[in-house]
């Protein structure tokens, strides 16, 4: 997985205030629907409300993947939110979530959605990333921290 193709700065936000899931969703839905002309943030908001029906994306340690489907998308789309105060999200391990990397691929992109996921995943799973992202006190910053990550990935 490499992040530097997925995400762009457009689509990075560092410490929105958001009171409650529904709103972090709502500004998550804006960010994927930057430069994605076909999309509207209503379509990504349901898409994205749909699968958290199903059971949260909230992965635990305050890390969660909000994701859905949608059949007007081209290729995968991703955003990155880092929120100065936590909020509930009904996490696995049942603490307020902070770091939010959310995403939505088109419709049939099965093993695609798959790989993105568990690249995700293993990439906030390490405690020292996860604390260097929250250092982050800007927008430029959490995109060099994440595309930054991709390059020692490539090389190690």
């Amino acid at each position: 997985m490499n992040i530097s193709e997925l995400l762009i700065q457009e689509r990075v936000s560092c410490c929105p205030q958001v009171g409650s899931k529904k709103r972090l969703l709502e500004h998550v839905s804006e960010l994927l629907a930057k430069n994605v002309p076909q999309l509207s943030r209503n379509e990504i908001f349901d898409s994205l409300i749909s699968r958290e029906k199903l059971g949260s994306t909230g992965l635990g340690k305050g890390v969660a993947i909000p994701h859905g489907r949608l059949s007007a998308l081209e290729r995968p789309v991703c955003a990155f939110i880092k929120l100065d105060q936590p909020i509930e999200f009904d996490a696995l391990d049942g603490q307020p979530v902070d770091l939010v990397f959310a995403l939505i691929v088109p419709e049939n992109s099965t093993d695609d959605h798959l790989q993105i996921l568990a690249g995700i995943a293993a990439l906030f799973s390490s405690p020292a990333f996860c604390n260097a992202v929250r250092e982050c006190s800007n927008d430029a910053c959490l995109l060099q921290r994440l595309t930054q990550r991709d390059l020692q990935q490539k090389t190690a």
